[in-house]
């Protein structure tokens, strides 16, 4: 496992588009979330100790903000391949088994990953109604081990500023997690 934090692109980057099937064969794309007040795109998967560290408040997170109209997406770019855990099949298993009630995708070409320039499982993004991004990074400070309670508070923290009308929070901290699972010959280049 190798320990990658978050990319911390610049805020105020549009939303790229994407249009990828779901658990269950369906096709969701960026345009489906237009009538939201906000969205989160959160990269994540099966197996990563971070994301099933966050499994359960991540549904519940994601529950309670849908009656603010915040939209909420959830992408499993891995090799599936190199890590058949991360297989759609699987991920229908984890969905259920996580109670994850938004769409959880599935980036077989890794080519949403980069566009959006994610680095780890788990890494949030969070887009204000124009699909402009306000907010990048962690979920709050909990990690696997380190005994901090898991709550949402950063990414709510920029959700309930968002909701507001208030600027992005000015401090915000790169998720960290495993690394994106890239196919061979299929890692980003990153700019220096």
């Amino acid at each position: 496992m190798s320990l990658t934090p978050s990319h911390m692109i610049e805020l105020d980057s549009r939303a790229p588009d994407f249009s990828l099937s779901d658990t269950e064969g369906r096709v969701v794309s960026l345009s489906d979330f237009a009538d939201s007040n906000g969205l989160v795109v959160a990269f994540m998967c099966n197996h990563c100790p971070y994301v099933k560290h966050i499994r359960h408040s991540l549904a519940e997170f994601a529950h309670r903000n849908a009656s603010s109209g915040i939209g909420f997406v959830g992408i499993n770019a891995n090799d599936m391949h190199s890590h058949p855990a991360d297989s759609p099949e699987n991920m229908r298993e984890e969905a259920r088994s996580a109670g994850y009630t938004f769409p959880y995708l599935h980036d077989e070409s890794q080519n949403v990953a980069k566009a959006y320039q994610a680095a780890c499982t788990p890494d949030f993004f969070l887009y204000d109604g124009d699909r402009r991004l306000v907010y990048r990074g962690q979920f709050d400070g909990s990690r696997p081990g380190n005994r901090v309670e898991v709550t949402g508070k950063d990414l709510q923290s920029a959700i309930d500023a968002l909701l507001n009308g208030n600027p992005p929070l000015e401090k915000q901290s790169p998720s960290v997690g495993c690394n994106i699972k890239w196919k061979p010959g299929n890692e980003p280049e990153i700019a220096a």
